[in-house]
């Protein structure tokens, strides 16, 4: 496992802090983006030329959602 370059710390509680390396982060952080991109598309774009899927089955399952956020759909 990778050190990180920062020693713990103990917080004013008295537990003690240690931070985490990026390695272990960046995965986690890539994987969370890639998902939310997704799920942008689907909310915001998945009808019409750029549709992945056919008909409407997308479109009504996030329907609400994308009102909710601001993009037309009628």
């Amino acid at each position: 496992m990778a050190e990180s370059i920062a020693p713990p710390t103990v917080s004013p509680v008295g537990v003690t802090v240690t931070p985490l390396p990026l390695r272990a982060v960046l995965p986690w952080a890539v994987f969370v983006g890639t998902l939310m991109l997704v799920l942008l598309y689907f909310v915001g774009a998945e009808q019409g030329a750029t549709s992945v899927f056919s008909g409407e089955g997308v479109h009504e399952w996030v329907h609400d959602g994308r009102h909710l956020l601001g993009f037309p759909c009628h």
